[in-house]
């Protein structure tokens, strides 16, 4: 911001010109006149005060930057318990060395790390507290057949049963409900709601996950379940971008093929993301599927920027967190190896690298792919920035999450919890 050029008008004893007079007011020669302006030294450019994101960003380096990218399973219940697994998967005997390791932008929750409701509520302060920088600590929290914390959380209905319902306003109260229990445990991101619609009968992955088999009632679904999860303060995930309904192939296992013109893809596949993306959600995840009318590349949209970067960002506008679905499935990793594989996604427009199969291998190509330019350092601070920029915006940049054990104990299953709950059987 340049300054203000101040001129100081100053009065002394002669040397300036004589003011004038009206005829009625004679002059004095006593009287005093203005001196002539004497122009000030300007001011100094103002700094603007770097934001929360800038300054996390600023403190970064290269390999840090690069570790805040990646988001891989972690084995053990406590953050300082070793595992021989992880040991074998990344160097590193607990959850806390693999977060310290890896400079870990977040980690992924599943059944074997969760226990009891205290056990979870230390177990994510301890994640916390082993890193420099807050984590996204997430879940799939789809409910129904995806309950990652069924073991401690409020039973609620998947999808597919709240869409047979027909009334957005069940899917909001659900994912506010979810969001407020997961958040009083420590986690911070849910990789749901499920935004595909469900038109093929025999999509073995899909099915009942998703709200049903009709675009604009999955939207309105949707968008009210990313206005749950708002409310209860939960960052929330669209997926699976462009849309998983319409296969009869699992992307676990194999790589599915969508034959949806673009025409068709927009009136079937992009109206609930669409919603979600108005709805504010913070983030979207990418399918394994090949979408041929979409991007002839014969790549997963995972790794295709015509779909991630000019459909995603350009053409629908989301300036959110683009999440690849987990990296270890089979449908991502026909063509390449699981370095070439987290480099390809980034170049695509992936900021979030969900579940590397070997992350000791794609952390080091993403380094190396950095360094060598092939990723550019602006390209990988656009996918900190927006990682960090989702942080902020659920508060954890502000100040270090702390999850409470009592408080969680008090949340899970609340009375009003179950009473929702009833209402689907």
């Amino acid at each position: 911001m340049t300054g203000l050029l101040l001129a100081a008008l100053t009065a002394c004893g002669g040397g300036g010109p004589v003011v004038e007079r009206p005829p009625s007011a004679p002059s004095s020669p006593s009287e005093a006149s203005v001196a002539p302006a004497v122009p000030t030294e300007p001011t100094q450019p103002a700094v603007p005060e770097q934001t929360p994101v800038e300054r996390a960003l600023s403190r970064m380096s290269v390999e840090e930057k690069v570790g805040q990218l990646f988001m891989p399973v972690i084995y053990g219940t406590t953050a300082d318990s070793a595992s021989e697994e992880n040991q074998a998967r990344y160097g590193a005997r607990t959850p806390a060395e693999v977060i310290e390791k890896y400079h870990l932008g977040g980690v992924i929750l599943f059944p074997y790390n969760v226990k009891s409701v205290s056990q979870v509520v230390g177990f994510t302060n301890g994640l916390q507290r082993a890193s420099k920088v807050p984590l996204l600590i997430a879940t799939d929290q789809e409910n129904g057949l995806v309950s990652r914390f069924a073991a401690v959380m409020s039973t609620f209905p998947g999808a597919g049963e709240i869409g047979k319902t027909g009334k957005p306003e069940l899917a909001q109260q659900v994912a506010e409900a979810t969001g407020k229990e997961l958040r009083a445990l420590g986690v911070n991101l849910d990789f749901a709601p499920v935004a595909d619609v469900n038109v093929n009968p025999r999509n073995p992955v899909i099915g009942t996950r998703a709200y049903g088999d009709d675009p604009t009632l999955v939207a309105k679904m949707v968008a009210a379940a990313v206005k749950g999860f708002d409310a209860a303060k939960m960052a929330a995930t669209a997926k699976h971008f462009p849309g998983h309904g319409d296969t009869t192939v699992d992307s676990h296992t194999g790589l599915p093929v969508i034959g949806h013109t673009k025409a068709e893809w927009e009136r079937i596949d992009a109206p609930p993301f669409k919603a979600a993306i108005k709805a504010g959600v913070d983030a979207v995840m990418s399918a394994h599927i090949v979408f041929p009318k979409l991007d002839r590349s014969g790549d997963p949209a995972t790794l295709s920027k015509t779909i991630l970067t000019g459909l995603l960002r350009d053409e629908l506008g989301f300036t959110g967190v683009i999440s690849t679905d987990a990296l270890n499935m089979a449908g991502v990793r026909k063509k390449y190896d699981d370095g070439e594989i987290a480099v390809r996604a980034v170049l695509a427009g992936a900021d979030l690298l969900l579940m590397p199969n070997d992350l000791q291998k794609a952390q080091r190509a993403v380094l190396a792919a950095v360094k060598s330019g092939r990723i550019t350092k602006e390209r990988l601070d656009q996918s900190v920035t927006r990682l960090l920029t989702l942080k902020d915006h659920r508060g954890l940049l502000a100040k270090t999450p702390v999850a409470s054990a009592a408080k969680a104990s008090s949340v899970m299953r609340l009375p009003e919890h179950r009473k929702l709950a009833a209402l689907f059987r």
